[in-house]
């Protein structure tokens, strides 16, 4: 993309879609945006594709990747359910994070234009070498239209030039395949879903704020097992292994006081699964929580504000950008105590050249209260480096 183009697509996602409030202001003609409402129950496969009618909405998966050797190449399957089963003996895994976002810009409702950007799809590529302590990532923005940049309605269906995303297959047992051709690496994954879909909140009503319209649609795909290719250096290994996708999507999701805030997604090594998040003020109180938690063969327990809580251990700070990150937490949940432990700390994504913001988002370990490692996931911090507006 020429610098001039991308110059101009970044001002739009800075100032038109990620925050200026005099772009949202909508006009006499102008249709209201759209509300969401408690008890409205989730349909799929449309809900698995994109709705343009809200503000934003993003389709983020992270997870943990083993190189497989020249023997295991043959049988990616069997790999990757030997990589994943609990308490087998693994060399220190590759994260990774694959987020594709799609903001509505309201300046251009009113333009006849075929090249307003009425849409703005985003996308953010990470890769995590533990053994490395390294952390390399890239990133992209696009206008909708013409076939090369587009976020599909009716189900998953993300492209942004040569980074994909696609859903196949029922709608309960679902199977998504991503490309990314990043700078420094390129990924080629399938994701396959083994169990069944995760909706968060109220039947995937997500409360994020104390008042009821501060909310999102929000499922989450919990233990999908992944194989593919992961490419660096010049160099293609096969790879398996184990994540979480979350798709959400929102008119209005932060409360005025909020700066940021601190979430978790856990695998559980039993099967099971760990949503904790908590929307944090500037002086690093808890404004709201939530969360989800799902032991094998139960039915979804919803975490209540009062359930949550978050506690830091241990903080690192950038040398890029001076922002201080907690990369160790206590987190408490329905009475049960959890420790999360970066892998590495330096998990730092500067992504101002996309949605505007620096975040910290990064492979961590989840360890009970005797500190066994009961799970994997990723923790993602945001608000650190500055107020985060969504």
């Amino acid at each position: 993309m020429a610098p001039t183009r991308r110059a101009a697509l970044q001002t739009l996602a800075a100032g038109l879609a990620w925050g200026t409030h005099g772009a949202h202001a909508l006009s006499p003609m102008r249709a209201l945006p759209p509300v969401l409402h408690p008890g409205e129950p989730l349909r799929f496969p449309q809900d698995f594709g994109a709705h343009p009618a809200f503000r934003t909405e993003w389709w983020y998966l992270t997870g943990s990747l083993w190189p497989q050797d020249d023997s295991a190449r043959n049988n990616t399957a069997a790999a990757a359910a030997a990589s994943t089963a609990p308490g087998a003996h693994r060399p220190a895994p590759l994260g990774f994070q694959i987020t594709f976002f799609r903001s509505r810009v309201d300046a251009a409702a009113d333009s006849r234009s075929a090249f307003a950007a009425r849409q703005l799809v985003f996308a953010h590529a990470a890769l995590t070498d533990v053994a490395a302590a390294r952390l390399v990532h890239d990133q992209r923005i696009g206008r909708t239209g013409f076939g090369l940049v587009e976020a599909h309605e009716g189900d998953t269906h993300v492209v942004l030039r040569d980074w994909t995303l696609q859903r196949s297959g029922p709608a309960e047992r679902s199977t998504y395949a991503s490309r990314v051709t990043a700078r420094d690496f390129t990924l080629d994954l399938r994701f396959t879903q083994t169990q069944a879909l995760l909706l968060q909140g109220d039947a995937g009503f997500s409360q994020k704020g104390p008042r009821i319209e501060q909310a999102s649609r929000y499922y989450s795909h919990p233990q999908l097992q992944v194989s593919g290719q992961l490419t660096r250096a010049g160099r293609t290994q096969a790879v398996s292994g184990r994540a979480w996708m979350d798709h959400e999507w929102s008119e209005s999701l932060l409360d005025a006081d909020a700066v940021g805030w601190d979430w978790i997604g856990m695998n559980l090594d039993d099967g099971g699964a760990l949503t904790a998040f908590r929307l944090r003020r500037a002086d690093g109180s808890t404004l709201w929580a939530g969360g989800s938690l799902r032991a094998p063969g139960q039915p979804v327990r919803k975490l209540s504000p009062d359930e949550v809580r978050f506690t830091p251990l241990r903080h690192w700070t950038s040398p890029a950008t001076r922002a201080r990150y907690p990369v160790a937490w206590q987190v408490d949940v329905a009475g049960q105590r959890f420790t999360v432990e970066a892998r590495t700390d330096a998990q730092e994504l500067d992504s101002r050249g996309s949605t505007g913001s620096v975040y910290w988002e990064g492979l961590s370990t989840l360890r009970d209260a005797r500190g066994q490692a009961v799970g994997s996931g990723y923790l993602e911090m945001t608000g650190y480096s500055g107020a985060l507006r969504l």
